[in-house]
């Protein structure tokens, strides 16, 4: 047999097809921009992260970092509740747009032109007490997910939250996109799936919530 046919691909070696997904899901993202705020970056912070920082048994503010954080909102809410905030955002209009908002808002989160399956590329060293994706990993190719968990992990201190809204497979056209339930406790390894709320969408969304073992 060919050992070329057999050997395992070198790490960090991409197909064409996985950089097409990955061309597509940038420029997918960019035309959005273009347009003005997508419909998902709403300007309002949901109740399920107001609930975690104010509510009933809220979390002591520590350091938090959110994946994909579009126009600043929820950056901005977290630093002004006290939170050391960092954030990463694929889009370059979008991370331009969260720094002006920030500073309106006279707060400093640290918000990063980078790649949240890519952690160990930019200075977002942990470690880190929440998590917060709002429509991040549901979007992401599947060949890049298990690189987003792993720089997740790698960040989280011990009973860290991962607090994520996604979109359910089938959701959209799309087969790659979505997440389920079943997929995070796969790829979350050391990671405790604790709740899992359905959301109010016309199309199936959820709300997870892991905490780090």
């Amino acid at each position: 047999m060919d050992e070329a046919r057999t050997s395992p691909r070198p790490e960090g070696v991409r197909t064409r097809t996985e950089i097409e997904q990955e061309r597509a899901q940038r420029d997918y993202l960019e035309a959005f921009y273009r347009e003005g705020p997508p419909p998902w970056d709403t300007g309002v912070t949901p109740p399920e992260l107001v609930a975690l920082v104010e509510g009933d048994g809220a979390l002591p503010a520590g350091r938090a970092l959110e994946l994909g954080f579009g126009t600043g909102t929820n950056a901005v809410y977290l630093a002004r509740h006290g939170w050391d905030v960092v954030g990463v955002d694929l889009v370059e209009r979008a991370v331009e747009t969260a720094r002006v908002k920030a500073a309106e808002a006279g707060v400093t989160p640290r918000l990063l032109h980078a790649d949240a399956t890519r952690l160990d590329e930019v200075d977002a060293s942990g470690p880190f007490d929440l998590f917060f994706d709002l429509s991040c990993l549901c979007g992401i190719p599947p060949h890049r997910r298990d690189a987003y968990a792993a720089g997740l992990t790698r960040r989280a201190a011990p009973g860290a939250l991962l607090l994520m809204f996604g979109y359910g497979p089938g959701a959209f056209d799309d087969p790659t996109a979505g997440v389920s339930a079943e997929e995070l406790s796969t790829r979350f390894s050391g990671w405790e799936l604790v709740d899992t709320t359905p959301g109010t969408n016309p199309v199936p969304t959820f709300w997870f919530t892991l905490r780090r073992d």
